[in-house]
C-alpha cells in the first residue's frame, strides 16, 4: 500500500508562488492516481487537482484552472502541485491524496477523482495579504 507524506507548504505573500511536494512509498506508485485537496479554517475539505497514473490526464478545480499545475515524477515515486499568483483565500491545509487506477488506459471523468481513498497527514499554507 502506498503512503503520503507531503512537503513544501510555509508562508507566503500574497502574489507569490509555492511548489507542493507529496513523496509516495511503495512500488506499486506508478499505478495510482494521485491528487490534491485542501481545507481552510472552518470549510469542508476541496478538490483542488488530480493527475492519472501516466500523468497525461489532469484534472483542476474551475476555480484553479491557470495558477495551479499538478505533475508526477514515476521514476521518483513524487507528485507535484505547482501553485502561483498565490491568494489569501488559498490559505488552507494542502492535502496529497491517491486511489489505485491499475494503469487503466482511458479517460474518467473528473469526479472518479473525488473519491481517493489515501491520505497524507497534510502541509499548510499560508497566503499573506
Amino acid at each position: 500500500q502506498v503512503q503520503l507524506v507531503e512537503s513544501g507548504g510555509g508562508l507566503v505573500q500574497a502574489g507569490g508562488s509555492l511548489r507542493l511536494s507529496c513523496a509516495a512509498s511503495g512500488r506499486t506508485f506508478s499505478s495510482y492516481a494521485m491528487g490534491w485537496f485542501r481545507q481552510a479554517p472552518g470549510k469542508e475539505r476541496e478538490f483542488v487537482s488530480a493527475i492519472n497514473w501516466s500523468g497525461g490526464n489532469k484534472y483542476y478545480a474551475d476555480s484553479l484552472k491557470g495558477r495551479f499545475t499538478i505533475s508526477r515524477d514515476n521514476a521518483k515515486n513524487t507528485v507535484y502541485l505547482q501553485m502561483n499568483s498565490l491568494k489569501p483565500e488559498d490559505t488552507a491545509v494542502y492535502y496529497c491524496a491517491a486511489r489505485e487506477e491499475g494503469y487503466y488506459r482511458g479517460v474518467y471523468s473528473i469526479d472518479y477523482y473525488y473519491a481517493m481513498n489515501l491520505w497524507g497527514k497534510g502541509t499548510l499554507v499560508t497566503v499573506s495579504s
